[in-house]
């Protein structure tokens, strides 16, 4: 059923929570790492009469390398976040006369029929599992892209390599820390050193970076084999259906392929957030229409080296990712 936009406005604004918290945590992650144990690491060094110009060099090292992939991991989070997916054709909107219908009916048979109806003149071409339009709540829109509601944006088409990169450098993030963190946490631990202040921080910075890095490395794993696979998280959990019937492999162009449909075709730029098609270089598509094998090669897989079996041809999606 169609939420009433007093509620979607809570929605929204409690969608910032999770941002909120991850911002704070990392800005204390940015602090605690820098000023409590690098800074505050080469006092105690100083004073304990270490071999202090070796150790500066060392931490000097540790700084730099920090800085880089941070710089990254805050860089992929802020456009995984405020990049927007490309705004549809119009005629994906809704008039303000079938909104209005669309929300002031309770039934849902009667919604989907609604819906039915407005996408009849639409290029749409797959359907929920039970043969349902697909509905962007949030974008109050026909679905053209293959998008999912995940750090309080829609990700598609336009951000979905900001969202992977966003997973990497953020894994890489928490790796580097739990790496360069963990001999000085034995040392707290062995009383070795006995700053008080700095060895909350440290141990604490630990933990978190562990915990965040378990379960960051599940993610991301998870999210490579869907673009190996060219799937959606929810292709990968109900097949797309199609006008000849669903196909968990509809969008599959083989694992090339699949890796240029997100990072497009210059290597050299698929470590940065930047978008293939804003620097106007060729790209693999619009957010709107995706390639998809032809119908020959999904009956029969041995065709899928024969040139007559590929078609430039794409078709316009709704189904979310």
């Amino acid at each position: 059923p169609a939420q009433s936009p007093g509620l979607r406005c809570c929605q929204r604004v409690l969608a910032w929570v999770p941002v909120v918290i991850i911002t704070l945590v990392v800005l204390w992650s940015y602090y605690a790492y820098v000023c409590e144990l690098c800074l505050g690491m080469e006092n105690t060094v100083v004073t304990s009469a270490y071999d202090s110009l070796f150790f500066v060099l060392l931490l000097v090292a540790y700084l730099i390398v920090f800085h880089v992939i941070f710089v990254l991991f805050v860089w992929t989070y802020w456009k995984s976040v405020f990049t927007l997916p490309l705004q549809p054709d119009k005629k994906f909107h809704m008039s303000y006369a079938d909104k209005e219908r669309y929300e002031n009916e309770e039934r849902p048979e009667a919604q989907r029929q609604i819906l039915v109806e407005i996408a009849r003149k639409l290029p749409v071409y797959t359907r929920t599992g039970n043969g349902a339009i697909r509905f962007c709540d949030r974008c109050q829109l026909i679905k053209p892209d293959r998008l999912i509601e995940m750090v309080n944006n829609c990700v598609g088409f336009s951000n979905y390599k900001f969202f992977l990169l966003f997973l990497m450098y953020s894994l890489l993030y928490c790796m580097y820390i739990a790496a360069t963190v963990f001999k000085y946490v034995i040392k707290y631990w062995t009383d070795e050193l006995t700053n008080g202040r700095s060895k909350f921080h440290v141990l604490f910075l630990l933990f978190v970076a562990v915990m965040f890095f378990l379960s960051l490395m599940f993610l991301f794993g998870y999210h490579c084999w869907l673009v190996s696979r060219n799937r959606s998280t929810l292709e990968a959990f109900s097949a797309p259906v199609f006008q000849n019937g669903p196909d968990k492999n509809g969008f599959n162009l083989g694992f090339v392929k699949n890796i240029q449909q997100v990072f497009g075709e210059e290597k050299k730029l698929w470590l940065l957030p930047i978008l293939i098609f804003c620097l106007c270089l060729p790209s693999q598509g619009d957010g709107h229409s995706f390639p998809m094998r032809t119908l020959c090669e999904a009956q029969n897989p041995l065709l899928a080296n024969e040139d007559n079996c590929w078609v430039d041809s794409k078709i316009v999606t709704e189904n979310p990712l």
